[in-house]
C-alpha cells in the first residue's frame, strides 16, 4: 500500500489536521502515522488512537498494513 493512500484516508478522517505517514521499511506494510487535530482536544491518547485504527479499519482488517505505530497529538 502506498504511504499516500493511507494519507488521503487520514486527512478525510481528520479535516484540516496535520498528517504525516512514513512508509518504514519500504515494502508498504509497516507504517508510522502522526496526526495532529483538534478532534483530538480533550481526549485520552487511547481514544485519539482508537480514531486512527477506525480510520484505517480496512487495511489494517484486511492484512494490507501489518504494522502500524500511532502519533497523535491535540491542537490545545
Amino acid at each position: 500500500m502506498a504511504a499516500s493512500t493511507l494519507r488521503d484516508l487520514l486527512e478525510s478522517a481528520f479535516p484540516g489536521g496535520e498528517v504525516d505517514v512514513e512508509d518504514r521499511t519500504g515494502g508498504g506494510d509497516h507504517f508510522q502515522v502522526t496526526v495532529v487535530s483538534e478532534t483530538f482536544n480533550g481526549l485520552p491518547l487511547i481514544q485519539q488512537h482508537k480514531l486512527v485504527n477506525q480510520a484505517l479499519a480496512a487495511p489494517l482488517a484486511d492484512g494490507t498494513i501489518h504494522e502500524l505505530r500511532i502519533r497523535t497529538k491535540g491542537t490545545a
